[in-house]
């Protein structure tokens, strides 16, 4: 972690309730975290539900969430701290816990206050995932184009569309869901709201979208609405901003998926590293070669590099400040330190990294999604190349 570097007002070390934290869930994951589990719930493609409610009875989940609505009233850079470490422990069962309160900010930016005491500490206390509603099976990673509509009638809005690779798809209690509720506005965008659907709302049935290369304990579904009715209550925030409150939702998600990313990249490379100081080869430890030490170094730098801008964006979110340039840096390069260094920890462990047993191959397969999900990596540069370049005359 980091140690204490102070000068000219920067301070690196994390206080004592972020290390309260970080142990609290390290404990967790060693104490709950078992590997024969996580192999079959992998193998069953199957949510680890125990294990889940146990994170939210210790208070794990929703740390950032107020205090009135069961949260400890921290902010985004102790959640992530949560996450790394959830990630840590095991890259499949540490995501499906973590994101079980998926897009659940929505609701406590905007939401009325009738909603954060619904749905806020139920989500915390583990009595239901959330899940948000962006993506559209026609459009992909642009969100400013809205197939799903949502009319008024009387005072109801019926909803209909379909959205689809909605992570807790099925699972989840509710989805924030974006709607265009004005068709004639130029541009689109500007006639997107948030609108809440409860899972349980007739005309709303859900589909698995098949077999995925990892994240095996997460649901992820197409999210079907026909003639779908919820109250004009339900407005999320409000009407025609939803794709605004979606945007700022983005900024602090972005750096959750980083922690993410951060967590799988630590769980590889101590997986690796662990094996390299006991295999021998040719005679000597493998970790006694100079090939597997530089190995070693540049995963150590790629993973410190990701944590530094990744908690740098979190702690700059909780500043009140909106930086889409940085937290897209942070998703994309802790990604890719993911991505890279699992990969890394394959190649150190030879044919075992390849057998499902030594966990990395897992830890592999799970890191990928961090480079597409939440604005693929390619749309992660489009935000910082338009912040770097500014507007052109």
């Amino acid at each position: 972690m980091f140690g204490s570097y102070e000068r000219g007002g920067m301070d690196f070390e994390l206080n004592k309730t972020q290390k309260d934290i970080q142990k609290a869930v390290r404990d967790f994951t060693k104490g709950e975290f078992d590997k024969e589990l996580a192999m079959e719930l992998e193998r069953k493609h199957e949510f680890p539900r125990k294990t889940w409610q146990k994170a939210c009875d210790l208070g794990l989940i929703g740390v950032h969430f107020p205090e009135e609505y069961s949260g400890q009233g921290l902010g985004c850079l102790e959640d992530i701290l949560v996450i790394e470490e959830l990630c840590r422990g095991d890259s499949t069962m540490g995501s499906a816990v973590a994101l079980s309160s998926f897009a659940s900010e929505l609701i406590m930016h905007w939401g009325s206050d009738e909603m954060k005491q619904k749905y806020l500490p139920a989500v915390a206390e583990g009595q239901m995932l959330s899940a948000g509603a962006f993506t559209e099976p026609d459009h992909g990673s642009d969100i400013t184009v809205m197939n799903t509509t949502a009319d008024k009638d009387g005072d109801e809005w019926v909803v209909n569309g379909t959205k689809t690779f909605i992570t807790n798809g099925g699972l989840a209690g509710f989805y924030s869901v974006m709607c265009q509720t004005d068709p004639d506005a130029k541009p689109s965008y500007r006639g997107i709201s948030l609108i809440l659907v409860e899972a349980d709302r007739e005309g709303l049935s859900t589909a698995d979208v098949g077999n995925k290369m990892g994240i095996h304990m997460m649901a992820t579904a197409e999210v079907n609405f026909k003639d779908v009715r919820v109250p004009l209550s339900n407005l999320i925030g409000e009407e025609n901003r939803g794709f605004y409150h979606v945007l700022h939702f983005f900024d602090e998600s972005r750096v959750q998926v980083a922690a993410q990313a951060l967590g799988i990249a630590q769980g590889a490379y101590e997986r690796s590293l662990a094996y390299v100081k006991k295999r021998e080869q040719f005679g000597k430890k493998i970790a006694q070669f100079q090939a597997t030490q530089h190995k070693l170094a540049d995963m150590a730098t790629k993973i410190e590099l990701a944590r530094l801008i990744t908690y740098k964006a979190a702690w700059n979110f909780d500043q009140g400040r909106i930086d889409p340039k940085l937290t897209s840096m942070a998703k994309m390069y802790a990604a890719r330190t993911a991505v890279e260094v699992a990969d890394e920890a394959i190649q150190l462990l030879g044919g075992y990294g390849y057998m499902t047993e030594y966990e990395v191959e897992r830890f592999y397969r799970d890191a990928k999604i961090t480079e597409i999900y939440e604005g693929t990596k390619e749309i992660q540069k489009n935000t910082i190349a338009s912040a770097v370049i500014g507007k052109l005359r």
